[in-house]
């Protein structure tokens, strides 16, 4: 524990104030980045939960030291951890495409709960020092996993095609690529013309090949509508 932090750790009007400060600052830093990044949950959604986990370790202190309502101070805390599943859930989408976005908003506002816990009951050093670690697995690290992402040996391709021609010119492709089909979905095209038919491929690269040059090629083929990497 920090001695900085010592004379805080009572509860009073001064260090209440603290806590809700700290929540509102830690809470809208990480809310910052995810705003940035136009996704579901952002500044003020962030604030408002570690706010509100804050608040909810604060009110179990309160009817223990205050009211002398001698319950569990850990029940309401507990409550806010199972609680923030289900709106972390509304941030979790699965396109059409099959892809499954949202997970890192989700976890990051569970993490932003238990933050404010933290700092609602005093724990400066751990709360302060879970933001800073938050930030840096979504600032910092992200740009390390999308690194290693582009030299993947597996990837998933998402494709959209016009004929069945098409698509056997793609699988030729890849068999002269050394890239292997290790598994394909084909849903077909209905009688609506403008909804074509999709196929999603599971590839292994060969060494020293790029996810984006094989969309490249991909794209090339005539007959392709749109190619993208899952």
């Amino acid at each position: 524990m920090l001695a900085v932090f010592n004379g805080f750790r009572t509860i009073n009007l001064v260090t209440i104030a603290l806590r809700m400060a700290l929540a509102v600052v830690c809470g809208g830093v990480i809310g910052l980045e995810r705003e940035y990044k136009r996704r579901p949950a952002g500044f003020r959604t962030h604030i408002l939960i570690c706010l509100g986990a804050a608040m909810t370790t604060l009110i179990s202190q309160y009817l223990y030291l205050v009211q002398n309502l001698y319950t569990d101070m850990a029940r309401l805390g507990a409550q806010v951890v199972a609680g923030i599943g289900f709106i972390g859930a509304g941030t979790i989408i699965v396109t059409r495409r099959q892809r499954v976005k949202g997970l890192t908003t989700a976890a990051g506002l569970w993490a932003v709960g238990i933050i404010g816990l933290c700092l609602g009951a005093g724990f400066y050093e751990g709360g302060i020092a879970a933001t800073v670690l938050i930030l840096l697995a979504e600032l910092v690290l992200a740009k390390i996993e999308y690194r290693l992402l582009d030299h993947a040996p597996e990837v998933n391709l998402y494709m959209e095609y016009r004929n069945k021609d098409c698509l056997d010119q793609v699988l030729t492709l890849f068999r002269e690529s050394q890239v292997r089909v290790l598994h394909l979905e084909i849903t077909r095209a209905s009688n609506d013309e403008r909804h074509n038919a999709c196929a999603i491929f599971a590839l292994r690269l060969p060494r020293r090949q790029s996810s984006e040059k094989v969309l490249t090629m991909v794209s090339a083929v005539n007959g392709v509508v749109s190619a993208e990497e899952l």
